[in-house]
């Protein structure tokens, strides 16, 4: 049974950083695709930060693009995110997810697979 278990969020005022982290933990997994997701009340779910892990791509939404860089941990089976100069419309729900292979769709891949949790970071 696979689970992504989030952690690292919390409230910040703009301007700040923050690091959300990301543990995976399952039996064989092994994922292509690894992310992280955000959704704003009353607004989609989108995604911004995607890394292709057989490519070693990786995908930014134009909103966080050179703010927040992903980062994937092998050693200790995790995905990072930096968050930097923090601002109000950075407030979301944030969610880590990873999956067989990345679906193309815009600027940032989207995936199948596993999801977490959620962690909530708000931003004043």
């Amino acid at each position: 049974h696979v689970q992504l278990v989030e952690s690292g969020g919390g409230a910040v005022q703009a301007g700040g950083s923050l690091r959300l982290s990301c543990a995976a933990s399952g039996y064989r997994f092994s994922p292509n695709c690894a992310g992280w997701f955000r959704q704003a009340p009353g607004k989609e779910r989108e995604g911004i930060a995607v890394i292709c892990i057989g490519h070693g791509l990786t995908y930014y939404a134009d909103s966080v693009k050179g703010r927040f860089p992903i980062a994937k941990d092998n050693a200790k089976n995790t995905l990072l995110l930096q968050m930097n100069r923090l601002k109000l419309e950075d407030t979301a729900m944030y969610y880590c997810a990873a999956g067989r292979d990345c679906i193309p769709m815009g600027r940032v891949p989207t995936l199948v697979g596993y999801w977490g949790q959620g962690t909530q970071v708000t931003v004043s």
